[in-house]
This record gives structure tokens, C-alpha cells and sequence, in this order.
């Protein structure tokens, strides 16, 4: 069931952009998969009281595992195509392969999660989230920050009939203590937004240049490094941004000097060109003293990565030393 929820998770992957409806069925199928295991009880009372029949706890927990694998290993290949290695979003994807291993090695699912029941509501809320992250853009084309609210909103709901059972009854403070506890999951889970790398929506080419060709729809030469007396004739942020078919984005090209934001300038973008959607902004107003280490960080709306280039700008007494320098070097030689 692993390597099936895979290949299910690229087949949609792949097929996502053309808008084929197999993608969907596949989408479909594992939000209907997690409807029916948070019904789980209330069809087996059904089925024992309508036909006589008792489902052992034993096959709903096998059918739970399955469920889990499913929605890990379908969610993954969407996942590790955005994930930027470099930032925090590494942390989010490699707990994600480990959830995912841990869904397919009985010993430990049965031993060591299943029977830490607040564990194994974490891990189930975990499942959810990120399977709806993946769904919700392919079945009702949802911006990425309206598919973070509903996913963070869907798995608290559906995980509510888990999370009762944690607290014992019959206490006063039993809602209070259910009401707070979903409070906090939503308040961690929109607080690390950033390191939730945005699903279906990735960066396929940056560049940072000095002038961009609007007719081609293409940047120049990428630029790593400049000295400030070049900065002045400004530069251009040139992205191109790969999402589903149908999807309308807002995305920031964030500018940064040494880790502080300096500037943010918004673009709007639409899914389903196949080289992604080509944006660009262009920058003529810098700091006083902007020599350092920059970075443009391209973030959606609700403030996640999707991708990032760095480029340093020197003052111009240090590019004169460092020709200076390799002059000399080459008369040496």
C-alpha cells in the first residue's frame, strides 16, 4: 500500500498540470478515505446493528495504518519537489520520510506509536494535515493560503473524535481543556507556516539581472555579485513559478540585506504553464549603505518559501583590491 500511495502521489504530481481527472479521482479518493475512518464508529455500530456484524478493533486498526500510509506516502512526492534543503521547510519534509517509515515498520507503528495514544494523535493530525495540503489545490484550486487555513481547520475537526479520547470524562474542565488544546494545535501549526513547504506550487528558474527582454519573457545573465556603484541602474527579480492549472497566486518577491527585509513587492500569478509563470519586479530604491549579502526570497501570500537566490553586493574600493590582486597574481605568473 506504500509504494501504491506513491506512485499515486507522482502519477498526481505529474499529472496535476494538465488537469487530468485521474488526478483528481486520485485527490478525491483519499479525502473520502479519511472521511470514512473518522466515521469508523459510527459504521461499525451500523453495520452490527443493521446486519449482525462485529468488526474486530484489530481490522480497524490495520485499516488506520493503511489510511496513514496512504495519505504519508501520496503527500510526499508533492513535498520533496518544493522543499527548499537549505531552510527550516528540511525539517518539516525529513519529518515527514520518518512518519512515513514509521507507517510501514510494524514494530514501531504498533509498539511504540500506537500505544502512546497523545503520540498517535500528533501523528494522525499530522497525516491529515498534509494530505489535504496536497488535496485541496487539486480538487477546488485553492490558493495556498486558503488551502493552510482549511487543512489546519480540517485536521482539528477531524481529529477532534481522536483527541476526546485523550481526556478522561466526567470532569467540568474536560471542554475547556479540548477547546484549549485545539486552540494551541492551530496556533503551532499557523506559527510554523513557514517551514511548511507549499505543495503543488514550486520555482522552476530565478534569476537576479540587470534588465530582463519582455517580448521573450526572459532575464539576462544572472547576477552573483556587483560592487554599489552598479546597484544604482537598479535590477531586475526574474522568477518563473510553476503551479496548478486554474490556480491564481499571489507570490512577494521579498528582498533581503544580511537576514533584515529591506523590501517586498507583490506579483500575481495564474497555474498551468508547463515552464511555469514568468514574473518579474524591478528594484531601483536600495539602502544608504547596502553592501552585504542579499537574498530574494520568493514567499506566497501567507508568508511560505517557495524559493530563494543570494547575490552579494561589495563596495568598490574592494572590487579595485580584488583586481588588483588577480592583476598581480597574473604578472607573478
Amino acid at each position: 500500500m506504500a509504494v501504491l500511495a506513491f506512485v499515486s502521489g507522482i502519477a498526481s504530481y505529474v499529472l496535476v498540470d494538465r488537469k487530468e481527472s485521474i488526478a483528481q479521482f486520485i485527490a478525491a479518493f483519499m479525502l473520502v478515505s479519511w472521511v470514512l475512518l473518522v466515521a469508523d464508529n459510527w459504521l461499525r455500530a451500523s453495520l452490527e446493528r443493521r446486519l449482525g456484524w462485529n468488526v474486530s478493533p484489530i481490522v480497524i486498526r490495520f485499516l488506520t495504518q493503511l489510511v496513514h500510509q496512504e495519505s504519508l506516502f501520496f503527500a510526499l512526492p508533492f513535498f520533496l519537489a518544493v522543499t527548499s534543503w537549505d531552510h527550516g521547510q528540511a525539517l518539516f519534509t525529513s519529518l515527514l520520510l520518518v512518519c512515513a517509515l514509521v507507517s510501514i515498520i510494524d514494530p514501531l507503528y504498533y509498539k511504540h506509536l500506537a500505544t502512546r495514544y497523545a503520540l498517535f494523535v500528533a501523528f494522525h493530525t499530522l497525516a491529515l494535515f498534509v494530505v489535504m495540503l496536497v488535496v485541496l489545490p487539486l480538487l477546488l484550486q485553492l490558493t495556498t493560503q486558503q488551502s493552510l487555513i482549511a487543512a489546519i481547520a480540517a485536521a482539528l475537526v477531524f481529529s477532534l473524535p481522536s483527541m476526546v479520547r485523550v481526556l478522561p470524562p466526567g470532569h467540568w474542565w474536560r471542554l475547556p481543556m479540548l477547546v484549549g488544546m485545539l486552540c494551541l494545535m492551530a496556533f503551532t501549526l499557523w506559527q510554523l507556516r513557514s517551514w511548511v513547504p507549499p505543495a503543488g506550487i514550486r520555482l522552476t528558474d530565478i534569476a537576479i539581472s540587470y534588465q530582463v527582454d519582455i517580448e521573450q519573457r526572459s532575464a539576462g545573465t544572472n547576477i552573483t555579485e556587483l560592487n554599489v556603484a552598479d546597484l544604482q541602474q537598479g535590477l531586475y527579480a526574474w522568477t518563473a513559478v510553476r503551479a496548478p492549472r486554474g490556480l491564481r497566486e499571489q507570490i512577494h518577491h521579498v528582498w533581503l540585506l544580511n537576514g533584515k527585509e529591506v523590501d517586498r513587492i507583490v506579483l500575481d500569478i495564474r497555474g498551468g504553464r508547463e515552464a511555469g509563470y514568468r514574473a518579474w519586479s524591478h528594484k531601483l530604491i536600495f539602502p544608504p549603505y547596502p553592501a552585504g549579502n542579499w537574498q530574494l526570497q520568493v514567499v506566497t501570500e501567507s508568508g511560505r518559501l517557495i524559493g530563494l537566490t543570494r547575490f552579494k553586493v561589495t563596495r568598490s574600493s574592494e572590487i579595485s583590491k580584488s583586481s588588483e590582486i588577480s592583476k598581480s597574481s597574473e604578472i607573478s605568473k
